[in-house]
């Protein structure tokens, strides 16, 4: 089964939240456009982790776009860390105070429209306020990623 969900085509992100004061980032790979006018996204997050209660407190996230040599960052923000997972990484604010990673190829940065429940995962639906192409390169795949997320052992084959 995770062979055939792999055939569905999409990138891999950094979603960087903001509370205001404290700031995370994780790996996603299920992120969309839902609408052109307005400019919306889609994102999907557990809501056990720690950066979905940022994100609720501060509204506001940036979904980074990774180029094919960036997996090792993907794999960085995939993992839990017990020290500042974000230090090592360039960073710049951005308009709605979520943290910009300078080195991926764009960014979209965001406001919280809603929520929704989705399996184990929420739904978050977010408005674009701004975003810009900072780097040349192609996006990382998720289908190029192998089992860093370790989603083989969710299916039997």
């Amino acid at each position: 089964m995770n062979d055939l969900f792999k055939q569905l085509t999409h990138g891999v992100y950094v979603i960087a939240v903001s509370d205001g004061v404290h700031h995370n980032a994780f790996t996603a790979a299920w992120v969309m456009q839902v609408s052109f006018d307005p400019p919306l996204l889609a994102i999907s997050i557990n809501p056990e982790h720690y950066s979905y209660s940022l994100l609720q407190e501060g509204g506001v996230c940036t979904v980074n776009v990774l180029g094919q040599d960036q997996a090792h960052i993907a794999e960085h923000f995939g993992r839990p860390h017990d020290k500042d997972k974000m230090a090592g990484f360039t960073w710049q604010q951005g308009l709605s105070t979520a943290p910009v990673l300078a080195d991926s190829l764009a960014y979209f940065d965001c406001h919280v429209s809603h929520y929704t429940d989705a399996g184990d995962h929420k739904i978050v639906v977010c408005n674009v306020i701004a975003g810009a192409i900072l780097n040349q390169g192609s996006p990382l795949l998720y289908q190029q990623t192998g089992n860093m997320d370790g989603s083989d052992t969710l299916y039997s084959e």
